[in-house]
């Protein structure tokens, strides 16, 4: 690679926010509300720090120094959970409630796993390094003065323990170690600049993460997989409009949990990507859906297997 690596070469694709595609998206995340909450208002201070202040000047004058830890912090979320549980989506969609909420727009930077890069001595370095200079390029444009930003950008950072695993592994290349002192450089170049930018990594494996980036963390978001509660809500949405019975439904949460040999149940994305589209692919195009049929197909499938920390 000569030159300095271009947008296409380093990020996957650019989404400007507020999109209605992104809004139905994160419509669709049923179950997840606490963290949409969380994230929106988490990714909201960052990138318009002004609001807080405001905030703090109609509920508690004179708490400047309160509100100096939170703005300190640096510009970093993480998600971390096990496969299957809606982590990237939420990465992916909640800039659209940011965006509407602040009245901004917010690009999404989604880092394409290239800038690992194929080894070669520098080569990892130069590239994260250089999609970091892109997103502080972009926010420093967007930066003002005083008051709301006139826009933020989003970077997201997919299976991030590709690209930030812990230096403290023994096994660890000397590439991949510069690598992830470029991405901490990058984390912390960001927050000394004030710029309007945040960075989301999502990963299954939260312990390979090094500390360092862990610790420069404003939050940490932990993802689970449905409980009983999320999954009732998400099926009964999908199916009761099409004549499923209260316990015909309570039997497919039952059925999707945890069971007798099986300490999980199924993922998020197991009951929207596969159980739900499976039961109706199964009566197209000449039948109606059947809950009886629905059942059985529910009972041959199985989930996920949990992501093992370590495997």
């Amino acid at each position: 690679m000569s030159g300095r690596p271009t947008l296409d070469e380093l990020f996957e694709h650019r989404l400007t926010l507020p999109d209605v595609v992104a809004r139905e998206r994160l419509a669709r995340l049923i179950g997840l509300d606490e963290h949409k909450a969380r994230l929106s208002k988490i990714l909201a201070l960052l990138v318009h720090p002004a609001g807080l202040a405001a905030w703090a000047k109609k509920h508690h004058g004179g708490a400047e120094g309160l509100l100096d830890f939170v703005l300190r912090r640096p510009p970093l979320v993480v998600l971390a959970g096990d496969v299957g549980t809606g982590k990237t989506e939420l990465a992916e969609t909640i800039g659209d409630a940011v965006a509407r909420e602040v009245g901004i727009e917010i690009t999404l930077f989604p880092m394409s796993l290239s800038t690992r890069g194929q080894g070669r001595v520098g080569e990892m370095t130069r590239l994260l390094s250089t999609a970091f200079e892109y997103v502080v390029e972009e926010a420093a444009k967007l930066k003002a003065s005083s008051g709301k930003a006139r826009g933020a950008v989003i970077l997201l950072i997919d299976e991030a323990d590709a690209l930030a695993q812990s230096r403290e592994a023994a096994q660890m290349h000397h590439e991949d170690r510069a690598g992830v002192n470029a991405l901490i450089r990058g984390i912390d170049r960001i927050a000394n600049s004030c710029l309007p930018a945040v960075v989301v990594m999502c990963t299954n494996r939260l312990l390979a993460l090094d500390p360092a980036v862990r610790r420069r963390a404003a939050d940490i978001l932990t993802f689970e997989r449905p409980n009983e509660t999320q999954r009732h809500t998400l099926l009964q949405s999908s199916l009761g409009a099409l004549g499923f019975s209260a316990r015909q439904i309570h039997a497919l949460v039952e059925i999707t949990g945890a069971r007798a040999g099986r300490s999980y149940g199924f993922t998020f994305s197991d009951l929207t990507q596969r159980l739900l589209p499976a039961i109706v692919l199964d009566a197209y195009p000449n039948s109606p859906i059947e809950p009886s049929r629905a059942l059985e197909i529910a009972k041959t499938m199985s989930p996920t297997p949990p992501f093992q920390e370590g495997v």
